[in-house]
Parts: structure tokens; C-alpha cells; sequence
């Protein structure tokens, strides 16, 4: 496995139809051994996790890291606060946009670099209903023009 190879371990699929995603950041976890034997296998979800900056810190909640095997004793709560690392400088900034904005921070993915857990995360704005509704539209469209288009090169 090479330096910036990346091996996807959870997705968020809900946060793209719930939100709007303004920004990408890349954030480092602070995770214990046990943790990461368990990521490594793919155990772990973020569909129910949310951010939060507190006291100039920021930290994921809710992301469930399945207790690995073997770990017996070692093992953590698996629904435990994450502290996420994150440049002080990308803090500042994202925090001024949640409270003035009105914007939100939501875990997009997680994945291995290299060797190190990285979590994408996102500044989003929430979506009204009637912008789902356009989302779902569109994906029937593209999906009825994917379905004739592969029905006339059958023939």
C-alpha cells in the first residue's frame, strides 16, 4: 500500500441528500489501538454522526467504531466523543461560518491514507424539502436515460 493510497472505510450518503456540502476538509481522528484494528476491517459507521467545535476543539459524535475481536479489555465505548485534528486556522474558520451562517459540520467519509484514519468532513447547509424533491427527480430522470439508452443498443 503506497503513501496516498486510499482505502474507504465508511461513506455518508445521507449527508449529500440531506445538505448542500460548501467545503471539504481532512481531518485526523484521535483513536486508541483497538480502534484502529477495527476500522482496518471496516467496521465502522457515520450515518447517525455529527460535528461540533467546542472550546477551539473539534469532535465527532456518534460515530460508531464496532469493539474489535480480539481486544478484549483494550476495547473502548464504541459510541465514544472523537476528538478530530484539524489546523487551527480551519477551525477558526469553519466555527465563524457555523455561527454566522448558519452552516453546518457533518462527517462526509472515512478512510485510510497511507496508514493514518482520516475523516472527510464538510460544511454544509441543510437542504428544504422541496430541494430533495429536485434531487429525486433528477436521479429518475438519469436513471429512465440510462435504462432507454441501454435498451436501444440491445437492438
Amino acid at each position: 500500500m503506497g503513501k496516498d493510497s486510499i482505502k474507504l472505510i465508511a461513506n455518508n450518503k445521507k449527508a449529500y441528500f440531506d445538505y448542500f456540502i460548501e467545503q471539504t476538509y481532512e481531518a485526523g481522528i484521535a483513536l486508541h489501538g483497538t480502534e484502529v484494528k477495527s476500522l482496518r476491517m471496516g467496521k465502522c459507521s457515520v450515518k447517525e454522526a455529527f460535528i461540533r467545535i467546542e472550546n477551539g476543539e473539534v469532535f465527532i459524535y456518534g460515530m460508531h467504531i464496532s469493539p474489535y475481536e480480539k481486544g478484549n479489555i483494550f476495547n473502548k465505548d464504541p459510541l465514544r466523543v472523537r476528538k478530530l485534528l484539524l489546523h487551527d486556522y480551519e477551525i477558526h474558520k469553519m466555527s465563524g461560518q457555523v455561527q454566522a451562517v448558519g452552516y453546518t459540520i457533518v462527517p462526509l467519509r472515512v478512510y485510510l491514507k497511507g496508514s493514518l484514519v482520516k475523516v472527510e468532513i464538510g460544511l454544509a447547509r441543510g437542504k428544504k424539502l422541496y430541494d430533495k424533491r429536485q434531487e429525486i427527480a433528477k436521479k429518475d430522470q438519469r436513471r429512465e436515460a440510462e435504462k432507454d439508452f441501454k435498451v436501444k443498443n440491445l437492438y
